[in-house]
């Protein structure tokens, strides 16, 4: 017994690969943020003339978001 039922076509998944790269630059946004923020005030707090801490803090926290961006690029 055939029917001529018209077929109903299947839903398409929707595709979230994008929501990988976003939350891979939101990551990176709050590292370095919170690299910067950190040396900022330790240079306020210890009252230094040359901003050391937010030099080595800020290129520290770029090098660790730049790092941990790759692995989780390469993980797939």
């Amino acid at each position: 017994m055939q029917t001529n039922l018209p077929k109903t076509p299947k839903k398409k998944q929707p595709d979230y690969s994008y929501m990988r790269y976003a939350s891979m630059g939101t990551q990176m946004l709050v590292i370095i943020g919170l690299g910067v923020f950190g040396g900022y005030y330790l240079d306020k707090y210890l009252e230094l003339k040359i901003p050391v801490f937010t030099l080595v803090l800020s290129l520290s926290s770029v090098a660790i978001a730049i790092y941990l961006s790759i692995k989780d690029f390469l993980k797939k």
